[in-house]
């Protein structure tokens, strides 16, 4: 039984599709979903505007992102439970290991690069199916042009 999915976002029109899909098939299953951002370096900028100072960081933009895909998706998808989590290292690291962590069933990823020239230089959707170890599930968010 599948009970937890996780997916990546990154604020691409393609990951929110692959994320789109994920919530569907985490309502349809009754799971929860995990939205998760990677970031790879952790860094710190702070901004000075007269007495306040702002404190920006990799983690927390990451955070961000996460948040706002899962805020969208609870917001189309009532029922839904969403988590939304940063994460450090490359995409398709933070994925798998996240998805051990937590003890996910299935790993949703777009397949923005598989196609083409992509497929050749390796894509985030070929290295999680390589090194899951869970299901991956594999949305289309390839959209060709007609013509």
């Amino acid at each position: 039984m599948i009970t937890t999915i996780v997916t990546g976002v990154d604020g691409s029109d393609t990951a929110g599709d692959a994320a789109h899909t994920a919530a569907w098939l985490a309502t349809s299953l009754g799971a929860r979903l995990i939205v998760l951002s990677a970031y790879t370096d952790f860094q710190v900028h702070r901004i000075q505007a007269g007495s306040d100072e702002f404190v920006y960081t990799s983690e927390g933009d990451a955070r961000l992102v996460a948040e706002s895909t899962a805020t969208a998706l609870r917001a189309e998808f009532g029922d839904l439970t969403v988590e939304a989590m940063a994460a450090e290292g490359k995409p398709q690291q933070a994925l798998v290991r996240v998805a051990e962590e937590v003890g996910a069933q299935l790993i949703v990823v777009g397949n923005k690069r598989v196609q083409g020239l992509g497929s050749v230089l390796g894509s985030v959707a070929r290295e999680v199916t390589q090194h899951a170890t869970c299901d991956v599930y594999v949305a289309h968010t390839h959209h060709r042009r007609h013509r």
